[in-house]
């Protein structure tokens, strides 16, 4: 792991958290470390409880990697970053976050991934922003976002970039509760008690059979879609 994320256990809760003090962005290095974390996490057999820093959980890609390594280390970053949601979402322990500040891009893909998702009430802004911020929107991206977002708020949240307050956000399909920031962990702590507390098999089975499916389909045309979306 690294500096920026750490493992620790809370009763019967594998607790990983990203801080870099920063944004939280989510470079190769820091996807490596969550990746060698979640291997930890699965051997452990506990629920996981990802979150962040106070006040950002993360904003996303580093785009540093994007402009100093050039359109190669921006297909690899991003590759990587989708291989990590379709990991969680195919993780054998529940997955719970505690966003506890501003989820933007990647990082509000990371919520999409999720099972369970407690956002913190505040000042705080939630959605993708690719299309704002001059990139093309990869499909692994859009095709989560279908899934968990309202019909809606679908296209106002991907190719309109639109970004959420966080009461909009629960509305939009990013958080299942938001709850007072001082609330945000302890709430999702319960959660991912809960979760972890259900008959593991029938409930790793019923989500595979609910999103096992789109998961195979995102997998299957990951690289050629992101060489697609950031083309040399």
């Amino acid at each position: 792991m690294s500096e920026t994320v750490t493992l620790e256990t809370s009763g019967d809760v594998a607790v990983l958290r990203l801080d870099d003090g920063k944004a939280n962005a989510l470079g190769p290095p820091v996807l490596d470390a969550i990746n060698v974390a979640l291997d930890q996490v699965e051997e452990s057999g506990q629920a996981l409880l990802l979150t962040g820093r106070p006040n950002r959980f993360s904003a996303g890609f580093d785009l540093g990697v994007m402009r100093e390594g050039g359109p190669e280390a921006g297909r690899a970053m991003v590759t990587a970053g989708g291989r990590l949601a379709i990991r969680l979402g195919r993780l054998s322990v529940p997955v719970v976050i505690a966003c506890n500040g501003h989820a933007l891009a990647m990082g509000a893909v990371l919520l999409m991934a999720a099972d369970h998702r407690v956002g913190s009430a505040g000042d705080f802004k939630v959605g993708f922003n690719e299309v704002a911020i001059g990139m093309t929107t990869p499909l692994f991206l859009l095709e989560l976002a279908r899934e968990r977002m309202s019909k809606r708020h679908f296209l106002r949240g991907t190719v309109e970039a639109e970004v959420y307050g966080p009461d909009e956000a629960i509305d939009a399909g990013f958080f299942d509760e938001v709850v007072a920031a001082e609330a945000n962990f302890e709430t999702a702590l319960a959660a991912a008690e809960r979760l972890g507390k259900l008959p593991r098999k029938p409930f790793l089975n019923t989500r595979a059979r609910a999103r096992g499916g789109l998961l195979d389909e995102i997998e299957r045309g990951l690289e050629a879609d992101v060489a697609k979306a950031f083309p040399a």
